[in-house]
């Protein structure tokens, strides 16, 4: 079993003032799904500075540094996402003190992007050359609505040479290895609307769909051992005032789950709802589909379990601390429904993901750069 040696620890050490210092500055720069552009021209330009041979920007933002991968069909992806969940476009709000650094998107996933620039850094350094080849990847599009257009655009073009896929997202104390999918849609009604008084009685768009989506929360999910479905509405709005009939409802709604039956049911149920919802004639009604997450397909079973074996025993081995293995909607979700093993693993401990008050413990950031450490450099042997 492959262990790091004293030259990488000692390395890793040495970097400890540095990787907080890009920690710092990456932090603050602002990366709405879709809009990582200034985070992108940031790490292309240190990969760069620090000598990469190759560095690729890919038409959907995915910043490319490959290590050996000409010619190959065994190629291993290490990859974190460079877009967060808060679509500010300025500079993101940073304090810290001595125990934990402050700001929106600091776990999820700006740190553990930061450790793994460093674990390649010491890869590009030492010109480090593999027996497969290697994949650094910063990729976009993971958060939200960018429906991880970033790994779909990198299992496109690199199909059928992708062997596996390392996505470093979230805490080392979880390892998701089963893929939650997902379906989200954007519903819209439309009616003819009118004055509150002098036109009582037309349609109202959102009297239809509160209609819907009291249906929708009658929906009994699908009962199977060692899965889990939901469904939700997470935003609704319409209306012009509060005298006047609404011409206009808008509402998102998802559901999920980490078994492609059951996700199936669920689009069953969803797609009956509708038809009832349009026929009921309350409102003209479309919808649109805006979120496509797919459940892992058939995947090699002793190539899962290896790669799994190995972050959980490396992270446990660190941190001290169990690592949990659990279902989960990451950048995995496309490779593992393509057939290739991938699995999910963080860095770092942090609270408050996907909220303005995220924080990230200090501690924690030389623990996770061990992990990814040992699980890169282990196919370099």
């Amino acid at each position: 079993m492959f262990e790091l040696n004293e030259k990488v620890i000692k390395y890793l050490d040495n970097m400890k003032e540095q990787t907080f210092s890009r920690l710092k500055e990456l932090a603050q720069i602002p990366a709405p799904s879709g809009n990582e552009d200034l985070r992108v021209e940031f790490v292309k330009k240190w990969f760069e500075n620090i000598g990469a041979k190759k560095v690729i920007v890919d038409q959907a933002k995915n910043v490319i540094v490959p290590i050996n991968c000409e010619d190959k069909n065994d190629i291993v992806v290490f990859m974190a996402h460079t877009d967060l969940v808060f679509p500010d476009t300025t500079p993101l709000p940073y304090s810290e003190d001595d125990e934990y650094i402050y700001c929106p998107g600091i776990g999820d996933d700006t740190d553990c992007l930061n450790s793994l620039m460093t674990v390649a850094q010491y890869v590009i350094e030492n010109d480090l050359t593999p027996p497969c080849g290697i994949m650094f990847l910063a990729n976009s599009c993971e958060e939200g609505l960018g429906n991880l257009k970033g790994i779909r655009q990198i299992m496109k073009d690199y199909a059928g040479r992708i062997s596996a896929v390392y996505t470093f997202d979230g805490s080392y104390t979880h390892l998701v290895n089963r893929c939650v999918g997902s379906h989200r849609y954007e519903v819209k009604f439309t009616t003819e609307g009118g004055h509150s008084f002098g036109a009582f009685g037309n349609r109202n768009a959102i009297a239809a769909m509160s209609d819907l989506i009291c249906n929708l929360y009658k929906c009994e999910v699908p009962k199977k051992e060692n899965c889990k479905t939901t469904y939700n509405v997470g935003i609704v709005e319409g209306g012009t005032s509060v005298n006047t009939i609404a011409q206009e409802a808008k509402m998102l709604y998802e559901y999920r789950s980490d078994d492609k039956d059951c996700l199936a049911i669920m689009q069953n149920f969803f797609n009956k709802e509708i038809e009832k919802a349009k026929e009921s004639g309350k409102a003209e009604i479309e919808v649109k589909l805006i979120g496509d997450r797919p459940c892992g397909g058939d995947v090699n079973k002793d190539a899962l379990d290896y790669m799994v074996n190995l972050a959980v025993s490396v992270s446990e081995k660190y941190s001290g601390q169990k690592c949990v293995i659990n279902s989960g909607s990451t950048d995995a979700n496309i490779p593992m429904s393509l057939g290739v093993p991938s699995v999910c693993v963080g860095s770092h401990i942090a609270y408050g993901a996907h909220t303005r008050e995220e924080k990230l413990k200090k501690e924690s950031i030389p623990i996770g750069l061990k992990i990814i450490a040992e699980i890169v450099l282990s196919y370099f042997n």
